[in-house]
């Protein structure tokens, strides 16, 4: 293969070796060993996306000693742990493995403080933890922290960089797992690389899409969506200082990277690497599908944004094999697949979220029925072997309901007549819904909207708190159960939103602060109330949440079979409220049902004999009830069914 300048591939490398060994006394073997194993794949990806460029080799020089610089600066402690785990590659599959995701100061203050806490979490058999935008952000309107004002620091209401080294190290100490979130497609405006382009520095302002005129971003606009139409419409953003518009796809304030400029990539492969260099084991790679943009699309999961995380996945397996990746990309069930990756040379992230499940999970809920989840899940294309989903209930995010429109006329839904119900349900506008979520990113033109709210008021316990009602309370906690019972047994790594554990309530105190109140999101993300934590040694509600979710991922961790390995099989129960699925480890076999009915419900036994089990045994939830014919499930009740030899 040729390229610019007469040099066939492999003699660039050679002389990028050559000239790195003879100016390099440190022992580079291990780093050249891999460079060797991904420089088809990093060559082949960086031609694609900049062969076309005159800078084109010396862009890829560039990016081969940041890479060296990176696996130069990755400790001794972390270089063995890479080791260890290129002799276990898979293991984020290990079904030990069970997270968390939180707010550093909403549950601890800072850094310090969370260290102190690690024992409760210890307590309730968490092992992995996500801790949400630690680094440096404006003050006021900051997205949460998805707007990075600097890539190095971490903000200082939450520590320091050393901070972080110090609780990765306990972490490792601990046999836990921790996540940071690396903010790919935009940075804030306060970030030096914008504040060299609004001071008029030309290669600055390359770093980011700007134009003179509305020209070419109304060609943009004709095909691009709006993320946040209530409070930021539009995609572009006027800045009079310069007298440009700004790509801003999310808020004014985030400023969208121009990943056409290769120096752009090798800046955030260095920024990347220095986070994984930290002792960070998980990357959460933000907004991944929004990272290319094209005229003519909606500037989502295009080919180019595959082909930069491919890239970037190729340089992290050189200097940091370690560090796995996360994708962040909430899009229809068939285009999440796709950032698993397609093959040896294609690898992408080795996580990501399966919001179709989540989505499923809350429609079983409202409409007391599962078929929307069992076609959807039929239809859902498997994900590769060496990857996993995380299964969750709720994020930090709203609930979007991105089922597939095609999957809802299988099962004889009107998609949009079926969202909107699902709005009414949730928000506690339909008849009989006990919910207490709000509209997020309401469009009254097209009545789309997404949905906030805390898992427990989502389920309804908040009403019935508020009502006194104890059956309603007893169903509201069943609900609750029973969605956990279906991420910790699906295929993946169950990830609980902290709070969850304890049943927390809406939180309204974000009204009160001018930097929230305009985003209802923080309504689900509230301060962690310490003295409803030691309910849980009390006779309570979060008592019985608290137990139940403890004994459930106790009994998790001695199943093999419920590893992150995406096997499941589905299984027909012949009863529209039951979701049924045997889960299976070489030998081992765990049969889960899930009554999404607020009533009683039957299952023939025939299932049991289809499994291949004779006699059986409930592994967790209520007591197995049956008769003669049938399995007997109580309203919102679960099973995980063992055959006995």
């Amino acid at each position: 293969m040729e390229i610019k300048g007469g040099y066939k591939m492999q003699s660039f490398l050679n002389k990028i070796v050559l000239k790195m060994t003879k100016e390099d006394t440190t022992d580079l073997t291990l780093f050249l060993t891999r460079l060797g194993k991904n420089y088809k794949t990093i060559y082949n990806k960086f031609q694609h996306l900049y062969g076309g460029r005159e800078d084109f080799l010396e862009s890829l020089e560039k990016l081969i000693y940041s890479l060296k610089e990176m696996y130069v600066n990755r400790s001794k402690e972390l270089k063995e742990l890479d080791l260890e785990r290129e002799d276990y590659p898979n293991w984020y599959q290990d079904n030990k493995i069970v997270g968390t995701m939180l707010y550093v100061d909403r549950y601890s203050d800072d850094l310090k403080g969370f260290e102190n806490k690690i024992d409760y979490l210890k307590e309730l058999g968490i092992n992995y933890v996500h801790l949400m935008p630690i680094l440096k952000s404006p003050k006021g309107e900051n997205d949460g922290g998805y707007a990075v004002s600097d890539y190095g620091q971490i903000d200082e209401k939450f520590g320091t960089m050393d901070d972080v080294r110090r609780l990765a190290k306990k972490f490792k100490k601990e046999n836990m797992i921790i996540e940071l979130d690396l903010v790919l497609n935009h940075t804030a405006d306060e970030h030096n690389w914008a504040k060299k382009a609004l001071a008029g520095d030309k290669k600055y302002q390359d770093y980011y899409y700007m134009y003179d005129d509305r020209k070419i971003p109304d060609e943009f606009e004709k095909t691009l969506p709006e993320v946040f139409p209530n409070i930021a419409p539009g995609n572009f953003t006027y800045r009079e200082e310069i007298n440009k518009w700004v790509f801003t796809i999310f808020n004014k304030y985030q400023w969208d990277l121009n990943y056409t400029n290769p120096a752009v990539f090798i800046e955030v492969i260095k920024i990347m690497l220095n986070i994984a260099n930290q002792g960070i084991d998980i990357l959460r790679l933000d907004a991944v599908a929004f990272m290319w943009k094209r005229i003519g699309t909606n500037s989502q999961n295009v080919m180019e944004a595959h082909l930069l995380l491919q890239l970037m996945k190729a340089c992290s397996e050189i200097v940091a094999p370690g560090t796995v990746f996360k994708a962040e990309a909430i899009v229809q069930p068939n285009e999440i697949v796709k950032y698993l990756g397609q093959g040896i040379e294609d690898k992408e992230c080795e996580i990501a979220y399966n919001a179709s499940f989540m989505v499923f999970l809350w429609d079983a809920i409202a409409t007391k029925n599962t078929k929307l989840m069992i076609k959807g899940l039929e239809n859902m294309p498997r994900i590769p072997k060496d990857t996993t989903w995380i299964n969750y209930i709720r994020c930090h995010d709203d609930i979007g309901l991105g089922f597939s429109d095609f999957d809802a006329m299988q099962v004889g839904y009107d998609p949009r007549l079926h969202r909107k119900f699902l709005i009414e349900y949730y928000v506690g506008e339909f008849f009989g819904s006990m919910a207490k979520g709000k509209r997020f990113m309401y469009n009254p033109k097209t009545g789309d909207a997404r949905i906030s709210g805390s898992l427990a008021s989502l389920a309804g316990l908040e009403k019935s708190l508020e009502e006194n009602n104890q059956e309603e309370i007893e169903k509201s906690i069943n609900k609750i159960l029973l969605l956990h019972s279906g991420i910790l047994s699906f295929g993946g790594i169950p990830m609980i939103y902290a709070g969850d554990e304890l049943g927390t309530l809406n939180d309204y105190s974000y009204l009160d602060d001018d930097t929230k109140k305009n985003d209802n999101r923080w309504m689900h993300r509230p301060i962690m109330d310490w003295n409803k934590a030691q309910k849980r040694n009390q006779k309570s509600v979060e008592s019985i949440i608290f137990n139940r979710l403890k004994e459930m991922i106790k009994v998790r961790k001695e199943l093999i079979e419920f590893d992150g390995v995406n096997d499941y099989e589905l299984y027909n129960t012949e009863n529209p409220h039951i979701f049924s699925f045997l889960r299976h480890r070489n030998e081992e076999k765990t049969l889960v049902l899930m009554n999404f009915s607020d009533e009683v419900e039957y299952i023939n036994k025939n299932l049991i004999k289809k499994v291949g089990f004779n006699e059986i045994k409930n592994l967790e939830g209520n007591k197995f009830k049956e008769n003669k014919e049938s399995i007997i499930m109580n309203p919102y009740e679960f099973y995980w069914i063992k055959g006995i030899n």
